[in-house]
């Protein structure tokens, strides 16, 4: 008469049920990994997509420029706006103030974000600043119209 160890049929029952399983759970750990890799593989395409075509614009401001705490606000709340209407990963929509003096000393504030938020770009914050698209779109070319041909001898 042997002693039977307390535990040990739950034990080998257990080890039984995950050999016969493990085929399958190999494959959902397979599956699931592709996925989250294709997943991973698109979000970087659509960051480096946002990062390759972002667009700039100038803030100036006027010589009597003095906001109040209420606007200060206001254009914090609109560049939030900025990094939702990109529709890209927060990494590829992110929005950039960057300064910046010209040779003759004049200060310069720029606004850069994602070219699909440009139009939140270059909705005016502030009662006294302009805001200027400062990069022109490429795939629009001005049209040239040629100076009429004028006749010799006058009208007929």
């Amino acid at each position: 008469m042997t002693a039977a160890v307390p535990g040990a049929e739950m034990f080998f029952t257990g080890v039984h049920a995950i050999a016969v399983s493990a085929p399958f759970l190999a494959t959902a750990v397979l599956v699931g990994g592709a996925v989250w890799g294709w997943k991973a593989f698109q979000r970087a395409l659509r960051v480096r997509e946002a990062l390759a075509h972002r667009t700039c614009v100038e803030l100036v401001p006027t010589s009597t420029f003095d906001p109040q705490a209420s606007e200060v606000s206001r254009w914090a709340h609109h560049l939030g706006r900025v990094v939702d209407a990109a529709q890209a990963p927060s990494r590829g929509a992110a929005v950039r103030l960057r300064y910046s003096v010209d040779p003759d000393g004049m200060m310069r504030c720029f606004l850069e974000g994602s070219a699909q938020a440009g139009a939140v770009l270059s909705m005016p914050g502030f009662a006294e600043v302009e805001v200027r698209v400062t990069r022109r779109s490429q795939g629009i070319k001005p049209v040239r119209f040629s100076a009429p041909l004028q006749r010799k001898g006058g009208a007929q």
